[in-house]
């Protein structure tokens, strides 16, 4: 192979995430409706069948699909499927960012606002119940924060004797942090609360600057 075909191959060649070609897409929406006069945050507590996190609380969303044109329309279809709402029910959608997991989906948070009166009507499958946080609480209370340490533990076999330093090889230990926000006897954390406070963060800077 030379030069001039290696320059021809990486001209046409798309630029991906390394190690993870196709990464999975999630896309997730911060729901937003208006109670009594006020602004309220809308979160699901996952039933408690679900194989992986049963019973923590979360925002509606789900893996992008096929059918889904763009990944604003997951979060609108994921939203509809667990809450019972119809797709003319999710209005003024804003993208707050994407966040990159640590332990591998890359999702896309959205916050909307769902015009919505009566209940929602839940996927007992996906949902065990929803329930609602004025968005004032989340402007006057800061989450607490706590550190988890993600540590690498070689799998038996690995080849200790191909690196330098063999087994006293020094893995580095990454630092994470996890929010948590504690709200009557609701606990919400990890990802979700990660998104929350970014999202509180951006609308808290337009807010103050606005004073």
């Amino acid at each position: 192979m030379n030069l001039a075909s290696i320059r021809d191959k990486l001209t046409e060649h798309t630029p991906h995430y390394i190690g993870r070609a196709r990464p999975v897409n999630f896309s997730v929406l911060l729901p937003l409706v208006e109670k009594e006069g006020e602004l309220h945050v809308v979160f699901e507590v996952r039933s408690f069948h679900m194989r992986r996190q049963p019973g923590e609380v979360c925002f509606p969303g789900g893996m992008a699909d096929e059918e889904d044109d763009h990944l604003k329309d997951t979060a609108i279809r994921e939203t509809c499927e667990e809450l019972g709402t119809r797709p003319e029910e999710v209005t003024d959608i804003w993208k707050i960012g994407t966040l990159f997991s640590p332990f591998g989906p890359k999702i896309h948070a959205y916050a909307g606002f769902l015009k919505r009166e009566e209940k929602f009507t839940e996927n007992p499958a996906e949902v065990h119940e929803s329930f609602t946080v004025p968005l004032s609480y989340f402007l006057k209370n800061d989450p607490v924060v706590h550190y988890i340490d993600i540590e690498v533990h070689p799998r038996e076999g690995f080849p200790y004797e191909d690196i330098a330093n063999g087994k006293t090889y020094e893995w580095q230990t990454v630092p994470y942090e996890e929010n948590f926000y504690y709200f009557e006897d609701k606990v919400i954390w990890g990802l979700t609360a990660q998104i929350l406070k970014d999202f509180v963060s951006i609308i808290k800077e337009k807010h103050d600057n606005s004073l």
